[in-house]
């Protein structure tokens, strides 16, 4: 019996859970006898049909709905794919019409379509020439109505064809100008216009703090972009700024000498290929970087020995005003010395007085025969990188011939730039160096002489007591 109810209070729950969305809000009560579970369950498998059967006609309801947009759709798609035939069909007999009209056109123009089609064809090369002329940077799109004549497929009216002659005197009349006018310069001001001034169709210099070379040119990769107005990353030499600058600050009228590029910039970009200080020294490798720590390292030393002896002269001639010795510099320590010795035999004082010389000698010829090492050494670096340069050369001859000479340019830059390196470091090394030998010899020459001096002094006291 009691399994018996356990069968059906399972199916009660199964029909219960199919039923779940009907009896949610349901309070259930509990089973108090058989029957009245059989009811229960029975109940509750008609309200879970009802819910089946309201889903089922949900989902005909969408099945059909769904359907009906899928024709409208295929409806609609059939319309346009009509409506494109119509157009395509129209776009070839208007080509074709076209094409009938033109060659009546033709026809019509007789002798005079070759006039037009040269005029059409001088328009478009004078407009590629005035649009890249230094002078459109002060009257811009003046080509661009000569642009439109030279693609327009109409025939050109007299006021056209007349743009044709008119832009070219204009062109001749400012190539003979020198002239200031306010322009954009990319990247410069904030992107607020500069003076610039012009020499004819020639160079162009803009007023930033000095005169600054600009070029009005087109990005090869960008034509789209058009022509504007940059300022060099490598301006000439000062001399060319110079004189560019002077050019800028004359008053109106006067004469006075300028920087004029004939080929319209091609010499200035020139100046872009020419490297920098610093990429010439990176030229010269390894060899280079090695003569320039040479050169600091001897300089600086050198320098300092120079102070030292400097002050070690001084404290000598100092001394030699002085009867009172000090031990803190050579001659004091010499003057000492001959007062320890100064009761014993002439001999043995001259013997200690040499003796204290020869101490201060090698202090006062400190590092000097560094100095001279390191002058004659830098030659020899920058010779040692002239044969690297050489072979190097020559490995790229022997591997890529010699078609192209920028391949071989990397060799001989570092043969020569470590040349110059090793003679700019020899030179005033030798002349520090030679600066602190004669110094040194002054000293000692000094200190030579003190000792003769006392030596004799102490010989006549001897002679006189």
């Amino acid at each position: 019996m009691k399994k018996l109810i356990s069968m059906i209070a399972a199916v009660s729950i199964g029909a219960g859970v199919l039923a779940a969305p009907a009896l949610a809000a349901q309070e259930r009560q509990p089973v108090r006898s058989i029957q009245e579970l059989l009811d229960r369950v029975r109940a509750d498998s008609r309200d879970a049909a009802a819910e089946n059967q309201r889903r089922l006609a949900e989902f005909r309801q969408r099945r059909d709905e769904q359907s009906a947009l899928l024709r409208q759709a295929q409806g609609t798609l059939a319309g346009l794919q009509a409506e494109a035939e119509r157009g395509r069909a129209e776009f070839e007999e208007n080509q074709l019409a076209i094409a009938q009209l033109d060659a009546e056109l033709r026809a019509a123009q007789g002798e005079y379509g070759e006039l037009f089609g040269a005029a059409r064809q001088a328009a478009g090369e004078v407009a590629a020439l005035i649009e890249g002329s230094l002078i459109s940077s002060q009257f811009p799109r003046r080509h661009e109505p000569l642009r439109e004549l030279a693609e327009s497929r109409t025939l050109p009216d007299r006021r056209e064809l007349d743009q044709i002659w008119r832009t070219q005197i204009s062109e001749m009349r400012a190539q003979g100008q020198v002239v200031t006018y306010d322009a954009r310069v990319v990247g410069q001001n904030d992107g607020q216009p500069l003076a610039v001034t012009r020499v004819g169709p020639f160079i162009a210099m803009a007023d930033r703090d000095g005169a600054k070379f600009v070029q009005w040119r087109v990005e090869t990769t960008n034509r789209a972009a058009g022509y504007r107005m940059e300022e060099l990353n490598t301006q000439p030499p000062g001399r060319l700024t110079s004189a560019a600058s002077a050019l800028i600050n004359a008053e109106p009228g006067a004469i006075v000498a300028g920087p004029v590029d004939p080929s319209r910039g091609g010499l200035l970009r020139v100046y872009l290929e020419v490297p920098s200080l610093t990429e010439r020294f990176e030229q010269g490798g390894l060899v280079a970087k090695i003569i320039l720590a040479l050169l600091i390292f001897s300089a600086a030393f050198g320098i300092f020995r120079l102070f030292v002896l400097l002050g070690v002269n001084s404290a000598i001639n100092a001394q030699k005003r002085r009867s009172t010795a000090s031990s803190s510099n050579p001659l004091g320590r010499i003057m000492l010395a001959y007062e320890d010795v100064k009761d014993r035999p002439i001999g043995t004082i001259e013997l200690k007085i040499d003796e204290a010389i020869l101490r201060e000698t090698p202090k006062l010829e400190f590092g000097l025969n560094f100095l001279k090492l390191a002058a004659a050494v830098a030659p020899l670096l920058g010779l040692l990188g002239t044969v690297t340069g050489m072979i190097r050369t020559f490995t790229q001859i022997t591997l890529f011939g010699t078609g192209d000479p920028k391949i071989m340019a990397g060799g001989i830059s570092e043969a020569l730039v470590t040349t110059v390196m090793g003679l700019i470091a020899a030179i005033p090394l030798l002349f520090i160096h030679s600066f602190a030998a004669s110094f040194a010899r002054g000293a000692q020459s000094t200190l030579e002489e003190q000792a003769a001096g006392i030596i004799a002094r102490h010989a006549e006291e001897k002679s006189a007591g």
